[in-house]
């Protein structure tokens, strides 16, 4: 039997052939492998070079100064050093105050942090999607308050790939004078995250979603913040300009570098190829009886598909389905029985929400994997309800 066919890009991708060669370069002896804090050597000064130049590359696909490029470990830790670091940054002896603005779809790397401001004592707004799975920059606009410090919402969807119009909101906060902070892991390589198109103060990256190493990551802050207006979490000999502390990963740098200098190249065609894919996949299968998408269709990243296979239980259509790859919904919570917290805010029964499945295409995607994909689950999905 032949390997699944993996359609679960949004969970993660693999490490591209280039990307893999950089990093086996900076990991032995022969190779570049040094500290790049250590500058009393030139094993060290080359080690430096080679994370500027990955620093540079994250930089571009953003167009911003690689000075406003802070490493992190993921996301999930560039979230946090947002959303904490600029409440820490205002609390006084300790203590936390004034108002966030978040959404009830956000990834837990989002929703986790602000729960734990609240619990300090900070005010927060959770936003509730529309139908079609996105926030409406009008209901920034009403949340607003005197003391509100952060907006902090998402730009993809990481379970529907619905796109928040986050230019749109960025222009509310910089009416109001708010920070906006964006959670860019699922659009990176899939859609232009320059600043200048979306507007945000801050930025979140994880290299394994756009076919890096995991275990590293990005945190856009501008340089106008780096002053004294996001206070790091993490301490310990002051990296980072002050902000991330920790010996920096040479050949995770390097590969994260290289990810986002390949996919700034190949943006246009692999966002042409990914729609392509996604809609010969939803061509393929949206006849099947009680089928249906699941948010947006015109404003989604071409690499999501979320589908609601109605009537059939949707554990039972996953463990059917042997010969694909693909999950219910985010990774970080598929250990949990309970429906989509994503799906049900958009308004479906927990049912509805049971029976559906998130199919993402990426990179190495082919056409005749989409056709022997679409050949199962009408064959499965088919069973089931003739059950």
């Amino acid at each position: 039997m032949s390997a699944p066919i993996y359609l679960d890009y949004a969970a993660s991708s693999p490490v591209d052939e280039q990307v893999a060669e950089a990093m086996s370069r900076c990991l032995t002896m022969d190779g570049i492998f040094a500290n790049p804090a250590s500058r009393s050597h030139v094993y060290g000064w080359k080690a430096e070079e080679q994370v500027e130049i990955a620093r540079r590359h994250v930089a571009d696909l953003l167009a911003v100064d690689a000075r406003e490029i802070v490493w992190t470990s993921g996301a999930t830790e560039s979230n946090n050093l947002a959303i904490k670091g600029v409440f820490e940054a205002a609390s006084e002896g300790g203590v936390y105050s004034g108002h966030i603005i978040s959404s009830v779809i956000e990834h837990k790397a989002v929703i986790d942090p602000v729960k734990w401001l609240e619990s300090k004592g900070v005010a927060v707004s959770w936003l509730t999607p529309n139908a079609q799975g996105y926030i409406d920059p009008q209901q920034v606009q009403q949340a607003l308050r005197p003391d509100t410090r952060l907006v902090s919402l998402m730009h993809v969807n990481n379970e529907t790939g619905v796109i928040n119009p986050i230019a749109a909101i960025a222009g509310v906060c910089r009416a109001a004078e708010v920070l906006l902070h964006v959670d860019a892991a699922q659009s990176a390589g899939k859609l232009d995250i320059s600043i200048a198109s979306l507007g945000a103060d801050m930025l979140s990256l994880s290299a394994h979603k756009f076919y890096g190493p995991k275990g590293v990551g990005a945190l856009y802050v501008k340089r106008a913040l780096q002053q004294g207006a996001v206070a790091p979490i993490i301490h310990g000999g002051g990296h980072e300009r002050g902000l991330r502390s920790g010996t920096l990963a040479t050949h995770q740098l390097v590969g994260m570098g290289e990810a986002a200098k390949i996919a700034k190249q190949r943006l246009s065609d692999d966002q042409q190829q990914l729609a392509q894919l996604r809609d010969q996949l939803w061509q393929g299968i949206s006849d099947l009886p009680g089928v249906r998408r699941n948010g947006s269709a015109e404003q989604v990243s071409p690499s999501h598909l979320n589908v609601c296979f109605a009537g059939v239980d949707g554990e039972t259509l996953l463990l059917s389905l042997r010969e694909l790859a693909v999950s219910s919904g985010s990774a970080c919570t598929s250990a949990s029985m309970e429906p989509s917290y994503v799906l049900a805010a958009m308004g479906l029964s927990d049912a509805d929400a049971h029976s559906s499945l998130r199919l993402s295409v990426g990179r190495y995607t082919r056409s005749d994997d989409i056709e022997r994909a679409i050949a199962h689950i009408r064959q499965v999905v088919g069973s089931l309800l003739a059950a």
